[in-house]
């Protein structure tokens, strides 16, 4: 494979003009964070945020005529929003108890529901916890897709036993990555496991958008999102920016993990997406020898929590190595062991999510039957 160099991509794009100032992007510096990995080739174009309509053409032509070098196999240009000092400009959050803005962006019009998998802080089992959600999912019958939006800590490609990059067609739209019968996009299929994002806000809200609007899809009956751990302005952006059906919390019961949850149901709140409910992760530890159950991080807070809140408690996962070692071996415990305990814990919580979303009556019926779930409709 012939080898890309950052020089021939700034050169490529010495060809593609700003139509508002008459010369190149390379020659009026506006591009930046080139990245090139295997063929695949990945940069930003800094604007005015008040051009960016205007600008889409350019992108898409920057696009082009880098995807004509010899050796591109995909190329993917981000607007990044820049204030007239040249400082970076994420979208501003609301003021607190704001009502949500008007204009959210519709999704890919094959996908029926969309669902964030959000934690108030790291290390709760957020990522183990969305893998094992959407292979529950899918056992129930359904279509499923992962889109890991934690940009800077990309897990599912790991997690989902899944290497390689995505291929794409025409240079454009990506074709995703897939195991277990999941589709799946990660910025973890396009950059090296062991090599840090560096990225402004802007940069990964283009880079987010565009896994979810550049992707083939196709149909799907529910696309998790694993969201980045917190609630600054990358999540609260992307929960504003994407048409989600809902959400669900994922916290251990201790209670330095439950405040953090709270603030996370609550920045769903404020941005009108409904919360599904709560889960309980690491919630109880059953040893192996001698089967004594330990409450490492305390027990049942999540159930009061939820209560408190006022939504569901969706269920509570024990603290347990196999589910660890699964998720980590790229084989989660819900396809390892499908007829184990911990396959039928995910599996009623997929129940519980899909009957919110849906109105069906898995118990009933036995299973996801046909799927009459309204499509997303945004105002």
């Amino acid at each position: 494979m012939t080898n890309i160099t950052e020089q021939q991509v700034i050169d490529a794009l010495g060809g593609v003009t700003d139509p508002a100032r008459g010369q190149s992007l390379s020659a009026l510096g506006m591009i930046s964070g080139v990245a090139i990995k295997d063929g695949n080739v990945q940069f930003s174009i800094e604007i005015d945020p008040a051009r960016a309509e205007q600008m889409e053409p350019v992108r898409k032509a920057a696009e082009e005529a880098v995807h004509g070098l010899t050796g591109v196999l995909s190329v993917t240009a981000i607007l990044t929003a820049e204030s007239a000092a040249g400082g970076a400009k994420a979208a501003p959050a609301p003021e607190a108890g704001a009502p949500p803005r008007p204009g959210r962006k519709a999704g890919p019009s094959g996908i029926t529901h969309i669902v964030a998998v959000a934690s108030g802080k790291g290390g709760v089992g957020k990522s183990t916890t969305a893998v094992n959600l959407a292979l529950a999912l899918k056992h129930l019958n359904l279509k499923v897709g992962m889109l890991d939006a934690d940009v800077f800590g990309p897990s599912q490609p790991r997690m989902l036993g899944i290497s390689g990059r995505p291929d794409s067609a025409d240079g454009k739209i990506l074709e995703p990555m897939e195991n277990f019968g999941i589709k799946a996009m990660s910025i973890g299929f396009l950059v090296a496991e062991d090599q840090p994002v560096v990225w402004r806000g802007p940069m990964v809200m283009g880079a987010l958008q565009q896994m979810l609007s550049d992707v083939n899809w196709g149909e799907l009956d529910v696309l998790i999102v694993d969201m980045p751990p917190g609630t600054g302005d990358a999540q609260l952006t992307m929960a504003q920016n994407v048409p989600l059906a809902g959400s669900v919390i994922v916290s251990t019961p201790q209670d330095i993990a439950l405040i953090d949850a709270r603030k996370g149901l609550n920045m769903f709140r404020k941005v009108d997406v409904p919360v599904l409910g709560i889960i309980e992760n690491m919630s109880l530890f059953i040893c192996p020898n001698c089967g004594h159950e330990s409450h490492i991080f305390g027990h049942g807070g999540a159930r009061e929590e939820a209560d408190k809140l006022g939504v569901d408690f969706l269920g509570e996962v024990p603290l347990n190595i196999d589910i660890r070692t699964h998720a980590d071996g790229g084989n989660p415990i819900v396809e390892a062991e499908p007829d184990g305990p911990h396959a039928q814990t995910y599996r009623r919580i997929a129940m519980a999510v899909w009957e919110k979303l849906s109105g069906e009556d898995m118990e009933n019926r036995g299973g996801a039957g046909t799927r009459a779930a309204p499509k997303i409709v945004i105002q």
